[in-house]
């Protein structure tokens, strides 16, 4: 079993940054993959950004966020810079096994709590 926590949300004007921090406790696999989604209010769930073997963006935050990763912390980050009122989100990390697909929520085995960030215009 692994547990998972989100932390680092929080509100922010347009065009700052923040960071994300997701770490995973418990039992951790040899190889796995960890994945940001984010829900706006009245919105499904969206893919934001996984890492694996390689890392995969969705268009809309592609050159502005980025995943990165200490394997020796069992920590997966997300750095948000040029933030926009349209990043405004509860983001959630989740963690599943490697390899395969990491761009949809039901391939994740588990997942946080959730973290807000909201992006004031």
């Amino acid at each position: 079993q692994v547990q998972v926590v989100e932390s680092g949300g929080g509100l922010v004007q347009t065009g700052g940054s923040l960071r994300l921090s997701c770490a995973a406790s418990g039992r951790t696999f040899r190889r796995y993959a960890t994945g940001w989604f984010r829900q706006a209010p009245g919105k499904e769930r969206e893919f934001v950004a996984a890492i694996g073997v390689s890392t995969y963006y969705a268009d809309s935050v592609k050159g502005r966020f980025t995943i990165s990763r200490d394997n020796a912390k069992n920590t997966v980050y997300l750095q948000m810079n040029s933030l926009i009122p349209e990043d405004t989100a509860v983001y959630y990390c989740a963690v599943k096994e490697s390899t395969g697909g990491l761009t949809r929520a039901y391939e994740y085995d588990y997942w946080g709590q959730g973290t807000q960030v909201t992006v004031s215009s």
